[in-house]
């Protein structure tokens, strides 16, 4: 599976290269998560490492953290962010447990939205021909599960004024405040996977990282359209984007 992911006009993939090169007793390999992670690095997302669950709690030292397993482990992790893939073997493989987190705005952005709003977004945009890109599924607890559209960078306008700070309308810290549409950009992230959550949940591939990151504009009215139905149905508001840090 990974010597697909990253292929780009008919050339050989960084990740099939690297597979070739590493042997296969490496100590402490990780034959399942490994090659995930690099294939996310392959398609040029930076990645970093983050927390995990310990049980029902988070691996961080925060009472109470708000995010469990869901942050970086570093306050440096936008500089810290890489596409390396022998920094992201260390990692791994020196951090067994730890989840990574994929920091936005760089190369790419990301449109979370519910998990069933997602789910009927996803069905539209493909039944209407529409290049869909990475897809990512977040279990949650009830009807908090949640779906990641990956999508290319909007980029920074040559007029700011038509870009949005850093400091947004909502922090990862108050996600659960915001149930509808987040647009991840600039200073913000994601998990990415595979990744586990508190309470055996896990965030896993539907469309894996070897499709081409979409223009966000071209997937936005079948989003938001779901959302507004989900929104109805659950009393909660629609858009809370974009999201920051």
């Amino acid at each position: 599976m990974g010597a697909e992911f990253g292929r780009s006009r008919g050339e050989e993939s960084k990740l099939s290269r690297w597979l070739r090169r590493r042997p296969k007793d490496a100590p402490g390999a990780d034959q399942g998560r490994l090659p995930l992670l690099l294939a996310v690095a392959a398609a040029d997302l930076p990645l970093a490492p983050a927390a995990h669950p310990v049980g029902y709690r988070c691996s961080c030292d925060r009472v109470g953290c708000p995010t469990p397993a869901r942050h970086p482990v570093s306050f440096a992790w936008q500089t810290q962010s890489t596409t390396d893939p022998a920094q992201i073997e260390r990692w791994a493989l020196g951090q067994p447990e730890a989840n990574f987190i994929t920091a936005t705005g760089m190369v790419h952005d990301v449109l979370d939205v519910p998990l069933e709003a997602g789910r009927e977004a996803l069905a539209r945009l493909l039944s209407e021909g529409i290049d869909v890109g990475p897809v990512a599924e977040a279990a949650g607890d009830g009807d908090h599960g949640r779906m990641l559209f990956f999508t290319a960078t909007r980029g920074t306008p040559e007029d700011e004024d038509e870009w949005w700070p850093c400091e947004l309308d909502c922090h990862p810290e108050t996600m659960d405040e915001h149930p509808g549409l987040r647009w991840h950009c600039r200073g913000s992230y994601v998990l990415v996977p595979p990744a586990r959550l508190p309470g055996e949940l896990a965030v896993g591939w539907v469309r894996g990282p070897e499709h081409a990151l979409p223009d966000p504009l071209t997937l936005l009215e079948a989003l938001t359209d779901a959302c507004a139905r989900y929104a109805g149905e659950a009393g909660a508001p629609a858009v809370a984007w974009p999201l920051g840090r």
